[in-house]
């Protein structure tokens, strides 16, 4: 402990003061740290969609702003968008106006997270008079008014209450004009308001957790800490870089819109130990809720290049230093108000598999052919007591496979978000999970095969008609395969048997079925390249049929 304290005054080191086993365990307390805060707030949330789902992240920031340790279960667009939202803040409240207990937040999908779903909340954590730290916690919240959670809307002004920047508690007391302006603008205010005040709690343990960090390792602050981590981050990520041939690498993919179809475009160049993203000739931004604020492209195209480089290292801001994003600002990857943005996920999710595909030449033993990714859905109504209820419910689709590696069954990607448990789902919506099961042969063949896909029967056994809000993708355009892998099978949403559009609102009378057929994952390689052993093995699992072993391997039973 006395050996680490030490190190922590001196810069003799290239660690910035630390030698590499110190910054280690101190790294990884601080992501203890986090990951504390976390559980926090998902034991003191209201709504399922933060204590089952884990639609959520928290984050610790440094006093210049960078973020140095998020906690484990995290989502993407939350951790990358963290150091501009703090920001944002900054510039409305500058350092020198905030107090100890002082709670600041946003849902402002430009400052946030890209959709007013995600309110982004931050307390400064101060060492006497001093501020040491940002704690900062998003959840996903179950409403916000307005439409709700889908596509419909043509303007943001639609989508719900939209807060900029606000001081939400003084003296860690929250504000009741706060609470009132919510209340008035959400249909679950119980709900929403207990998961705005979950966010509150988590920052609070995560800075007091801080500052006892600090003082059992005797720090004044966390600069040397932070700079060591940034460092060993940027450094390691710029080796990784230069291990990719430089040049030139260029793609598109096409995407179910709402009327129309979607192109992404990327280009990505490659120059020694720097990389740069350019997303120009994208299609424009459209009338319907699903365009993209840069924020959300960006985050989730570092996912992307992380994956790919340093996928290893716990991420934190140095990983961007030599990386750069770009789309032209009207696209529909980087909307500009009045564009609305609720549904932006399905399209923008689409970096990732366009980032991969862009790489896919010069990576071949890296990337992973597309996933089939999560299909979100949006349940309101009444349970069996009377009561209203609003939450989402979640199923995936099939991991795309990799060089030597099949895809995993129905997994929750490019979002890490948790599948509501039966039991829980049903309690509260009233709503059955009459079956759930793998579906055969909907991984793409490869030889390595991608992940299947699940069927799940939903039944309305309330007296009261459901209103459902569907975004689905992954119909017309199913995941590609990758380096003669073909592709999965394509997602379908269905009411008592009849083809659902894959996006808009639609209503579950009592005693009607939902089913939802979630896409499979592409297969990487020349399916006549799998072993015969592994295809028998498929078969016995029931992953692939026998008329599939012997169509698309050759192979028979």
């Amino acid at each position: 402990m006395a050996q680490v304290s030490e190190s922590l005054t001196s810069d003799s080191s290239q660690e910035v003061g630390l030698d590499p086993v110190s910054l280690g365990i101190l790294w990884d307390r601080l992501v203890s740290i986090v990951d504390e805060g976390l559980s926090a707030m998902v034991r003191a949330s209201f709504s399922m969609v933060v204590r089952e789902s884990y639609d959520l992240s928290v984050v610790l920031l440094d006093s210049d702003g960078h973020l140095i340790a998020q906690s484990t279960q995290s989502i993407p667009s939350f951790t990358g968008s963290t150091p501009d939202t703090l920001a944002h803040m900054l510039r409305r409240y500058p350092p020198s106006t905030l107090r100890p207990g002082d709670v600041l937040a946003t849902n402002d999908p430009w400052m946030g997270t890209g959709h007013v779903y995600d309110i982004s909340v931050m307390r400064p954590v101060f060492r006497e008079d001093r501020i040491v730290a940002y704690a900062m916690s998003i959840s996903h919240l179950p409403d916000i008014g307005g439409l709700g959670f889908g596509s419909g809307a043509s303007e943001i002004y639609q989508e719900g209450l939209r807060l900029p920047v606000i001081r939400i508690a003084e003296k860690s007391c929250f504000l009741p004009f706060i609470e009132d302006l919510v209340r008035s603008n959400v249909r679950a205010p119980e709900q929403v308001l207990g998961d705005i005040k979950a966010n509150v709690a988590c920052n609070e343990v995560v800075g007091r957790q801080v500052l006892d960090f600090m003082d059992e390792y005797r720090m004044d602050d966390l600069r040397l800490l932070s700079q060591a981590i940034l460092a060993r981050t940027e450094a390691t990520t710029r080796s990784r870089i230069s291990e990719i041939p430089d040049g030139t690498y260029e793609s598109s993919i096409a995407v179910e819109g709402v009327d129309d179809d979607v192109t992404l475009a990327c280009r990505i160049d490659v120059a020694g130990d720097t990389l740069m993203a350019d997303f120009n000739g994208t299609n424009p931004c459209v009338p319907q809720g699903i365009n993209v604020p840069f924020v959300f492209t960006r985050s989730y195209s570092l996912f992307a290049l992380k994956c790919l480089t340093v996928s290893e290292l716990p991420n934190n801001s140095g990983f961007a230093a030599p990386i750069e994003i770009k789309a032209p600002e009207g696209s529909i990857l980087n909307a500009r108000p009045p564009f609305p943005t609720a549904a932006r996920h399905t399209i923008g999710y689409f970096t990732v598999p366009l980032i991969f595909g862009t790489l896919a030449q010069a990576l071949p033993g890296r990337v992973q052919a597309d996933s089939a990714m999560i299909n979100v859905l949006t349940v309101r109504g009444t349970d069996p007591s009377g009561h209203p209820f609003i939450t989402l419910y979640q199923s995936s689709g099939g991991l795309g496979a990799a060089e030597g590696h099949d895809g995993t069954a129905t997994t929750s990607t490019p979002a890490s978000i948790a599948v509501i448990p039966t039991e829980a789902w049903e309690r509260l919506t009233g709503v059955t999970v009459i079956r759930r099961g793998l579906i055969p042969d909907s991984g793409g063949v490869g030889a390595a095969r991608g992940g299947l896909g699940q069927y799940t029967d939903l039944r309305n056994d309330t007296t009261s008609p459901i209103h459902l809000d569907v975004l689905g993708f992954r119909t017309a355009h199913p995941a590609r395969g990758f380096l003669g892998g073909h592709p999965g099978t394509p997602r379908e949403n269905r009411i008592n048997g009849k083809l659902l559009p894959h996006k808009g609102h639609f209503v579950l009378q009592p005693g009607d079925c939902l089913t939802r057929l979630e896409a499979g994952g592409g297969g990487f390689g020349n399916p006549a390249e799998r072993a015969a052993d592994r295809v028998l093995e498929d078969v016995r699992s029931g992953f692939v049929t026998a008329e599939s072993a012997r169509r698309d391997y050759g192979v028979e039973m």
